[in-house]
């Protein structure tokens, strides 16, 4: 067999027998490197009856070592001119299977339905294009897809506030989402070298294993998220300001807002930054009796 995709000379040879042009608004970044994504599959804890996810398969390089230890392997991929290109290279692999639709308008719980048992073990594994990490990220956790962990590479700047801890300039609403739903780590530093064509930032891989359940328990979910992505509205300005922006006639309501504040046992002129995932839980739940 030939060498392995993710090597220069291979990827180059690809690239030419095709003419590829990468383009810039599909965040195209090929991966040339194989111990990097060697390392990426092993913290996917993969076993040989597990089934893969990837998203932006590119050339394959990436979905090839998925296939090398998985026991069946989905990568959708939105780029008509990569469809041919991932046919050929990936020729080796019937197990492979390459679904042409943008993820993130794609029914993918029915996807996961038609390729994998209900009985199998599933993870997502994908370099994703950095100007949709965090849509791609949340869509897997609102439709709650059926995966056991999500071992994704992104932009070290977003890795960075996947894992932050409150009090921290990096520390939101994408946090929040997250420790909700997984635990999440950073597992490998991936330098700019390693692409082509090189991007003009670091990268990391994150990896996010999911909870069997919520780490708290809310009244209701769409409201908690909405009342965190109120509480950061303007990182500057205190709880009490923020919410009363954001809420539905909440100038009036100020007092109300105060009063559950207080209610909750968080003083008003602190910033959302600096409120624990429970701490929001508990506000959440007093707005929400008194909001709704």
């Amino acid at each position: 067999m030939d060498k392995d995709i993710a090597t220069p000379v291979r990827t180059k040879a690809v690239l030419d027998k095709y003419g590829f042009t990468f383009k810039k608004s599909l965040g195209q970044n090929f991966l040339i490197d194989t111990n990097i994504l060697r390392k990426i599959v092993k913290n996917a804890e993969l076993t040989e009856m597990s089934g893969a996810v990837e998203i932006g398969p590119g050339i394959g390089a990436l979905t090839e070592q998925l296939a090398k230890v998985c026991k069946k392997v989905i990568a959708f991929e939105i780029d008509h001119r990569l469809i041919p290109v991932l046919k050929d290279t990936l020729s080796p692999y019937p197990h492979v299977s390459i679904i042409h639709q943008d993820f993130l308008k794609a029914n993918v719980n029915q996807v996961l339905r038609d390729y994998f048992s209900d009985d199998q073990e599933i993870s997502i594994v994908a370099n994703l294009p950095y100007y949709i990490t965090t849509p791609i990220i949340m869509k897997c956790l609102e439709d709650k897809l059926p995966f056991k962990n999500m071992v994704v590479m992104m932009q070290k700047e977003v890795g960075d506030r996947i894992v932050a801890k409150p009090g921290t300039k990096n520390y939101g609403s994408l946090t929040l989402a997250i420790q909700y739903f997984t635990t999440a780590e950073i597992v490998l530093h991936v330098p700019k070298t390693v692409f082509i064509p090189q991007p003009n930032v670091d990268s990391v891989v994150v990896r996010l294993r999911k909870r069997e359940k919520p780490i708290v328990e809310v009244k209701d979910e769409s409201f908690f998220f909405k009342v965190i992505k109120s509480s950061f509205g303007q990182r500057r300005k205190t709880i009490l300001n923020n919410l009363t922006n954001s809420f539905e006639q909440g100038k009036e309501k100020k007092e109300l807002i105060l009063a559950c504040l207080n209610l909750a046992e968080i003083d008003p002129k602190r910033r959302g930054e600096t409120l624990t995932i429970e701490e929001f839980a508990k506000l959440s739940d007093v707005l929400y009796d008194n909001f709704k």
